[in-house]
């Protein structure tokens, strides 16, 4: 690993979330020099990574990360070939939904289409969840064992009072989810919404995203038809990406 590019990243990891943070709160979430955190953000700010506060001394996210963002989700196939099936979901089921992959212990929305009811609703994508707190999470840890190894090694967190925090219970689910296909979460990451997530494969049989429907919790279960609409998503998706067979194999570390 180099320092340096470790040390950058860390930096703007600090800054996630919309922080607003200075040089000396910086330094100590770091365990860094202040003189060594401030060439880290000198450099980064040239570079449009961090921006200065406006008449301030505190550093947030820069402009720059948004057009790197882009250009990221841009290059995914698996976005690309999911756009078409996630709006037609959407239609069909009347509900939001998702389309996500793994990102360290969380899962990144890399797609996100509105409930099509045209009510007010945030855009979801480039939103991260906890893995263990989510539909989408469940199913990519249930079909890599290398992924629950980088999650559950760590205490988990706990978002609301649903959250599961207990590895071992999460890892009895796994199993199941992977012969059924699907995983469920309700209220264990905003209270008042819950969702189903179905695996994406691609041509080499592994499960490179999740799909997922989110719903309020109030109507929860979903409607008949809603659970077959998104396994035939997930699998319309894959067989888009080249995938033979679904629901997909499980990878295990012998992979």
């Amino acid at each position: 690993m180099i320092q340096a590019i470790d040390r950058a990243a860390k930096v703007l990891q600090s800054l996630q979330g919309a922080r607003h943070l200075g040089i000396t709160e910086l330094s100590a979430m770091l365990e860094l020099p202040p003189s060594t955190v401030h060439g880290i953000v000198k450099s980064l700010a040239e570079h449009g990574l961090v921006a200065k506060e406006r008449g301030g001394n505190r550093y947030m996210l820069g402009p720059a990360l948004v057009k790197l963002s882009n250009v990221y989700l841009d290059t995914l196939d698996v976005r690309a070939r999911a756009m078409r099936w996630t709006r037609e979901l959407a239609r069909r089921t009347g509900l939001a939904v998702r389309l996500g992959v793994e990102l360290f212990d969380e899962v990144l929305v890399i797609h996100h289409n509105r409930r099509p009811d045209g009510s007010q609703q945030m855009l979801e994508t480039g939103m991260t969840i906890p893995a263990h707190a989510s539909a989408m999470g469940k199913v990519l840890l249930a079909y890599d064992e290398e992924y629950q190894d980088t999650v559950l090694r760590v205490a988990l967190r706990s978002l609301t009072g649903d959250t599961i925090t207990d590895p071992a219970k999460l890892t009895l689910a796994f199993p199941g989810i992977a012969e059924r296909g699907v995983a469920t979460e309700e209220d264990e990451a905003v209270l008042g919404e819950s969702s189903i997530a179905a695996p994406v494969a691609d041509a080499s049989g592994g499960v490179v995203a999740a799909v997922a429907v989110v719903l309020p919790s109030s109507e929860w279960p979903p409607v008949d038809g809603v659970l077959n609409d998104l396994r035939e998503t997930a699998r319309n998706i894959s067989r888009e990406l080249g995938a033979t067979t679904w629901p997909p194999r499980v990878s295990t570390h012998e992979d």
